[in-house]
Protein backbone atom coordinates (compact mmCIF):
# COMPACT_ATOMS: atom_id res chain seq x y z
CA UNK A 1 0.00 0.00 0.00
CA UNK A 2 0.93 3.46 -0.84
CA UNK A 3 1.24 6.75 1.53
CA UNK A 4 2.18 10.11 0.26
CA UNK A 5 3.20 12.18 3.16
CA UNK A 6 4.21 15.80 2.38
CA UNK A 7 3.67 19.09 4.37
CA UNK A 8 0.13 18.70 4.54
CA UNK A 9 -0.35 15.63 5.94
CA UNK A 10 3.07 14.85 7.67
CA UNK A 11 2.04 15.78 11.25
CA UNK A 12 -0.30 12.86 10.66
CA UNK A 13 2.39 9.89 9.70
CA UNK A 14 5.30 10.72 12.30
CA UNK A 15 5.85 6.97 12.92
CA UNK A 16 5.62 6.57 9.37
CA UNK A 17 8.08 8.92 8.03
CA UNK A 18 10.97 7.53 10.71
CA UNK A 19 10.59 3.98 9.86
CA UNK A 20 11.14 5.42 6.23
CA UNK A 21 14.30 7.10 7.18
CA UNK A 22 15.44 4.01 9.14
CA UNK A 23 15.27 2.21 6.06
CA UNK A 24 17.22 5.08 4.05
CA UNK A 25 19.94 4.60 6.62
CA UNK A 26 19.81 0.69 6.16
CA UNK A 27 20.18 1.14 2.30
CA UNK A 28 22.25 3.84 1.35
CA UNK A 29 24.79 4.02 4.45
CA UNK A 30 24.80 0.57 5.79
CA UNK A 31 24.17 -1.19 2.38
CA UNK A 32 25.96 1.40 0.40
CA UNK A 33 28.15 3.00 1.70
CA UNK A 34 27.00 6.22 1.26
CA UNK A 35 28.67 9.42 2.56
CA UNK A 36 24.93 10.13 4.30
CA UNK A 37 24.19 11.51 7.69
CA UNK A 38 22.95 8.79 9.76
CA UNK A 39 21.17 9.93 13.30
CA UNK A 40 19.16 8.08 15.88
CA UNK A 41 19.62 5.20 13.06
CA UNK A 42 17.95 7.45 10.73
CA UNK A 43 19.01 9.25 7.59
CA UNK A 44 17.99 12.93 6.13
CA UNK A 45 19.15 15.77 4.67
CA UNK A 46 18.84 19.48 4.18
CA UNK A 47 16.54 18.34 1.06
CA UNK A 48 14.17 16.47 3.58
CA UNK A 49 13.63 20.04 4.88
CA UNK A 50 12.24 21.47 2.12
CA UNK A 51 8.93 20.15 2.36
CA UNK A 52 9.16 17.26 -0.29
CA UNK A 53 6.50 14.52 -1.06
CA UNK A 54 7.16 10.97 0.14
CA UNK A 55 6.10 7.72 -1.70
CA UNK A 56 5.57 5.41 0.78
CA UNK A 57 5.16 1.34 0.39
CA UNK A 58 4.18 -0.57 3.41
CA UNK A 59 3.90 -4.26 3.09
CA UNK A 60 0.64 -6.23 4.65
CA UNK A 61 2.18 -5.61 8.18
CA UNK A 62 2.67 -2.26 7.83
CA UNK A 63 6.59 -2.11 7.55
CA UNK A 64 8.36 -0.11 5.30
CA UNK A 65 9.21 -1.60 2.14
CA UNK A 66 10.11 0.82 -0.10
CA UNK A 67 9.76 4.96 -0.45
CA UNK A 68 10.77 7.24 -2.91
CA UNK A 69 11.30 11.53 -2.36
CA UNK A 70 9.67 13.99 -4.84
CA UNK A 71 10.84 17.59 -4.73
CA UNK A 72 9.98 20.45 -6.98
CA UNK A 73 12.86 22.06 -9.07
CA UNK A 74 12.03 25.26 -8.61
CA UNK A 75 13.81 25.82 -5.66
CA UNK A 76 17.09 23.63 -4.52
CA UNK A 77 17.29 20.13 -5.41
CA UNK A 78 19.83 17.42 -6.13
CA UNK A 79 20.63 17.80 -9.62
CA UNK A 80 21.36 21.42 -9.54
CA UNK A 81 23.01 21.28 -6.44
CA UNK A 82 25.19 17.72 -5.65
CA UNK A 83 25.17 16.66 -9.40
CA UNK A 84 25.76 19.62 -11.17
CA UNK A 85 28.75 18.17 -13.04
CA UNK A 86 26.19 15.70 -14.92
CA UNK A 87 24.86 18.87 -17.06
CA UNK A 88 28.00 19.11 -18.65
CA UNK A 89 27.40 23.42 -18.14
CA UNK A 90 23.96 23.31 -18.90
CA UNK A 91 21.59 25.36 -16.33
CA UNK A 92 19.21 22.40 -14.84
CA UNK A 93 15.88 22.26 -15.56
CA UNK A 94 13.77 24.34 -13.36
CA UNK A 95 9.68 24.16 -13.95
CA UNK A 96 6.73 23.68 -11.26
CA UNK A 97 5.83 21.05 -13.87
CA UNK A 98 9.14 19.04 -13.51
CA UNK A 99 9.59 16.95 -10.05
CA UNK A 100 13.06 15.41 -9.16
CA UNK A 101 12.98 12.31 -8.13
CA UNK A 102 15.53 10.89 -5.15
CA UNK A 103 16.11 8.51 -2.05
CA UNK A 104 14.26 5.43 -4.36
CA UNK A 105 15.05 2.27 -2.04
CA UNK A 106 13.44 -1.05 -1.41
CA UNK A 107 14.05 -3.52 1.66
CA UNK A 108 15.99 -6.06 -0.14
CA UNK A 109 16.33 -7.61 3.68
CA UNK A 110 12.51 -8.13 4.22
CA UNK A 111 11.80 -8.30 0.29
CA UNK A 112 11.74 -11.66 -2.04
CA UNK A 113 13.08 -12.31 -5.38
CA UNK A 114 10.70 -13.01 -8.12
CA UNK A 115 7.83 -11.13 -8.91
CA UNK A 116 5.39 -12.04 -5.92
CA UNK A 117 2.99 -8.91 -3.78
CA UNK A 118 6.32 -9.63 -1.36
CA UNK A 119 9.20 -9.29 -3.49
CA UNK A 120 11.47 -6.05 -4.94
CA UNK A 121 9.99 -6.30 -8.14
CA UNK A 122 6.68 -5.95 -6.83
CA UNK A 123 7.30 -2.85 -4.44
CA UNK A 124 9.56 -0.83 -7.08
CA UNK A 125 6.95 -1.00 -9.58
CA UNK A 126 4.14 -0.03 -7.01
CA UNK A 127 6.11 3.11 -5.40
CA UNK A 128 7.07 4.28 -9.08
CA UNK A 129 2.99 3.97 -10.17
CA UNK A 130 2.36 5.67 -6.47
CA UNK A 131 4.97 8.33 -7.60
CA UNK A 132 3.75 8.95 -11.28
CA UNK A 133 0.15 9.01 -10.42
CA UNK A 134 0.80 11.07 -7.42
CA UNK A 135 2.58 14.00 -9.85
CA UNK A 136 -0.31 13.83 -12.24
CA UNK A 137 -2.99 14.83 -9.53
CA UNK A 138 -0.41 17.49 -8.97
CA UNK A 139 -0.12 18.69 -12.54
CA UNK A 140 3.43 17.47 -12.77
CA UNK A 141 4.38 16.53 -16.79
CA UNK A 142 8.26 15.20 -16.29
CA UNK A 143 9.69 13.99 -13.87
CA UNK A 144 14.15 13.69 -13.20
CA UNK A 145 16.00 11.56 -11.42
CA UNK A 146 19.75 10.62 -11.07
CA UNK A 147 20.07 7.13 -11.68
CA UNK A 148 23.35 4.42 -12.62
CA UNK A 149 23.01 1.81 -15.55
CA UNK A 150 21.53 -0.90 -13.27
CA UNK A 151 18.58 1.43 -12.22
CA UNK A 152 18.24 2.46 -16.06
CA UNK A 153 18.02 -1.05 -17.72
CA UNK A 154 15.62 -2.67 -14.38
CA UNK A 155 13.48 0.76 -15.57
CA UNK A 156 13.95 -0.13 -19.36
CA UNK A 157 12.81 -3.77 -18.67
CA UNK A 158 9.58 -2.79 -16.61
CA UNK A 159 8.61 -0.31 -19.59
CA UNK A 160 9.62 2.87 -17.43
CA UNK A 161 12.99 3.23 -19.32
CA UNK A 162 13.42 6.97 -19.56
CA UNK A 163 12.60 9.20 -22.69
CA UNK A 164 15.45 10.97 -22.66
CA UNK A 165 18.85 11.84 -20.53
CA UNK A 166 20.39 15.44 -19.49
CA UNK A 167 24.04 16.14 -20.26
CA UNK A 168 26.29 13.00 -20.10
CA UNK A 169 27.41 9.95 -17.79
CA UNK A 170 30.09 10.50 -14.80
CA UNK A 171 31.53 8.78 -12.51
CA UNK A 172 30.44 9.65 -9.01
CA UNK A 173 31.62 7.33 -6.22
CA UNK A 174 31.38 3.48 -6.90
CA UNK A 175 28.95 4.00 -10.20
CA UNK A 176 28.40 6.22 -12.90
CA UNK A 177 25.33 8.33 -12.53
CA UNK A 178 23.04 9.62 -15.10
CA UNK A 179 20.41 12.35 -15.10
CA UNK A 180 17.13 10.63 -16.41
CA UNK A 181 14.16 12.13 -18.00
CA UNK A 182 10.79 10.22 -17.66
CA UNK A 183 7.33 11.69 -18.65
CA UNK A 184 4.68 11.73 -15.83
CA UNK A 185 2.46 10.16 -18.13
CA UNK A 186 -0.57 7.58 -18.43
CA UNK A 187 1.11 5.25 -20.63
CA UNK A 188 3.99 5.07 -18.78
CA UNK A 189 1.58 4.53 -15.75
CA UNK A 190 0.14 1.80 -17.85
CA UNK A 191 3.45 0.31 -18.77
CA UNK A 192 4.20 -0.49 -15.64
CA UNK A 193 1.19 -1.80 -14.24
CA UNK A 194 1.04 -4.50 -16.92
CA UNK A 195 4.78 -5.39 -16.12
CA UNK A 196 3.54 -5.83 -12.53
CA UNK A 197 0.17 -7.10 -12.81
CA UNK A 198 -0.67 -4.47 -10.44
CA UNK A 199 -4.49 -3.62 -11.23
CA UNK A 200 -5.95 -2.52 -8.10
CA UNK A 201 -5.60 1.60 -6.59
CA UNK A 202 -2.20 1.39 -4.97
CA UNK A 203 -3.32 4.13 -2.32
CA UNK A 204 -6.15 1.81 -1.01
CA UNK A 205 -5.23 -1.92 0.50
CA UNK A 206 -5.23 -4.53 -1.59
CA UNK A 207 -8.44 -6.43 -1.47
CA UNK A 208 -8.28 -10.30 0.18
CA UNK A 209 -9.58 -11.83 -3.06
CA UNK A 210 -7.44 -10.03 -5.43
CA UNK A 211 -3.99 -11.87 -6.62
CA UNK A 212 -1.91 -9.72 -9.22
CA UNK A 213 -2.89 -11.02 -12.49
CA UNK A 214 0.64 -12.14 -12.86
CA UNK A 215 0.53 -14.71 -9.88
CA UNK A 216 -3.38 -15.80 -9.82
CA UNK A 217 -4.27 -19.35 -10.68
Amino acid sequence: MIYVVDALNAAEYPELLEDMYRLRARVFHERLGWEVVVKDGMERDCFDDLDPAHVISTDAAGRVVGCMRLLQTTGPHMLADIFAPLLDGEPPLRASTIWEATRFCVDTNVLDRGRARNSISYVTSEVMIGAFEYGMSAGVTDAVAVIDPIMDRVMKRSGNGPYGYLGSPKQMGKVQALAALMDCSPERIARIREFAGIEHDVFSPLPEDVVPAPFAA
